[in-house]
C-alpha cells in the first residue's frame, strides 16, 4: 500500500511541471496592458472630472460678475432726495451747462490708483489685458430723509462697501470703475477701483481671478458716432437705444460739452467678458478664438462674431494663446433705469 502511494505521489510530481519562458512573458505582457488601460482610464476620468470641475467655477464666476455690475448698473445715474427733487441751476447765458455724465469708459485702456475717474492709459499689444475696457459708473448714496446726516446703507460701491457719509453737494458722487489688472499671483483679473468721494487715490481690489478680456458697448439714444451737436434735440429721444457704440465713438477730441452730453444718452451697456481656468483645465487644447461680445453676425453671409466686432477695437476679436486652459464667454446686457441727464 505504501509503495503504491509513493508511485502515484511521485506520478503528481512529474505532472506539475513550471511556466515556460514564452508563457511568462505573454502574461506579463497582458498584466502591464491591463495596469496601463486601468491608469488610462484612470486619467481620463481626472481629467474629465477636472473640466467638469473647471466648467462649473466659470459659470458661477460669470454669475457674480453679472449679478454685480447689474445691480451697480442700475444705481448708476441714482441722486439723493434732496438733489433728485430739484434741478440744477443755469448759467448765467440762460443755458443749462452739462454736467460730467454718470456713465464713461475707455476702450482699450489700463488705470493707475491715482488716475482720476476719467482718466486711463493705452495698452500696448501683448500686454495683460490687451484691448480690454474700462467702465465708470457713478451715483449719489442714499438718504432716507432730506435732513438725514448718514446713509441708510442701500447703495453699494463694486466693492459691495456702503458709503457712510450722504452727498454734501449736487456733485458729489461715489465711483466704481471696473477694468483689468493683475491680481497679487500674476493672474489677469477683474478689478474694482472705488471712491466713496469720487477722488483719487481709488482703493483698487482684485474681484475675480482669470478674467483675461473685458468688453463694453453702449446703447444709446438719438445720437450716432462722434455727434458734436450740443444741446442734443430733445424730440430726438425715447429712451430706448437704438444702437451700440464704442467709447471713442461717444468722446468728442477738445469738446467736453459734446462728450458729456452724448454720454448722458446712454440707457444700456452691452458687456462682454472671456474667462479661463487653470492650466490643464481643458480638454480640448487646439487654438480657438472667442467674440466677447457675442458671435452674431452682421448680416446672413457675414463672418462669425461680424454683428458686434470691429478692427478698430481690437478686444473685440480675441485669440488667446493654446494653453491648455478653459474658457468661458460671458455676455449680457445691463439696462440703466435711473435718469442719466442731471437737469
Amino acid at each position: 500500500m505504501k509503495k503504491m502511494l509513493f508511485k502515484n505521489s511521485l506520478r503528481i510530481r512529474k505532472q506539475q511541471s513550471g511556466l515556460t519562458l514564452v508563457e511568462l512573458m505573454v502574461a506579463m505582457v497582458l498584466a502591464l496592458l491591463i495596469t496601463m488601460a486601468a491608469a488610462g482610464a484612470l486619467v481620463i476620468a481626472r481629467q474629465g472630472f477636472s473640466n467638469v470641475d473647471a466648467a462649473a467655477q466659470l459659470r458661477d464666476n460669470g454669475r457674480f460678475i453679472q449679478d454685480m455690475l447689474q445691480r451697480i448698473g442700475v444705481q448708476t445715474g441714482y441722486k439723493s432726495l434732496q438733489y433728485a427733487a430739484t434741478k440744477r441751476a443755469v448759467s448765467t447765458d440762460g443755458i443749462s451747462d452739462t454736467p460730467a455724465s454718470n456713465v464713461f469708459g475707455l476702450n482699450n485702456a489700463s488705470r493707475t490708483t491715482s488716475n482720476t475717474w476719467d482718466q486711463g492709459t493705452t495698452r500696448s499689444s501683448g500686454a495683460v489685458g490687451y484691448g480690454s475696457d474700462i467702465l465708470v459708473l457713478r451715483y449719489q448714496a442714499s438718504a432716507s430723509t432730506v435732513n438725514s446726516t448718514a446713509s441708510d446703507g442701500t447703495i453699494i460701491d463694486c466693492m459691495g462697501i456702503s458709503p457712510t457719509a450722504i452727498p454734501s453737494s449736487r456733485e458729489d458722487r461715489v465711483v466704481s470703475i471696473i477694468h483689468i489688472g493683475t491680481s497679487a499671483n500674476g493672474e489677469p483679473s477683474l478689478m474694482c477701483s472705488r471712491s466713496s468721494t469720487g477722488m483719487a487715490p481709488y482703493d483698487s481690489q482684485p474681484i475675480i481671478q482669470g478674467v483675461e478680456n473685458l468688453q463694453f458697448l453702449y446703447g444709446v439714444d438719438g445720437i450716432g458716432p462722434g455727434n458734436a451737436v450740443v444741446p442734443i434735440p430733445a424730440n430726438t429721444a425715447d429712451s430706448v437705444p437704438e444702437r451700440y457704440l464704442r467709447a471713442d465713438q461717444l468722446t468728442v477730441s477738445g469738446n467736453d460739452a459734446a462728450t458729456n452730453a452724448n454720454w448722458q444718452r446712454v440707457r444700456s451697456i452691452r458687456v462682454g467678458l472671456v474667462l479661463r481656468g487653470a492650466t490643464g483645465s481643458a480638454i480640448d487644447r487646439s487654438s480657438q478664438t472667442f467674440y466677447p461680445l457675442g458671435s452674431s453676425k452682421a448680416s446672413s453671409t457675414g463672418a462669425e462674431g461680424s454683428a458686434f466686432a470691429n478692427s478698430n477695437d481690437p478686444g473685440t476679436t480675441f485669440t488667446p494663446t493654446a494653453d491648455g486652459r478653459l474658457r468661458q464667454v460671458v455676455t449680457f446686457t445691463i439696462h440703466l433705469r435711473n435718469y442719466q441727464e442731471d437737469l
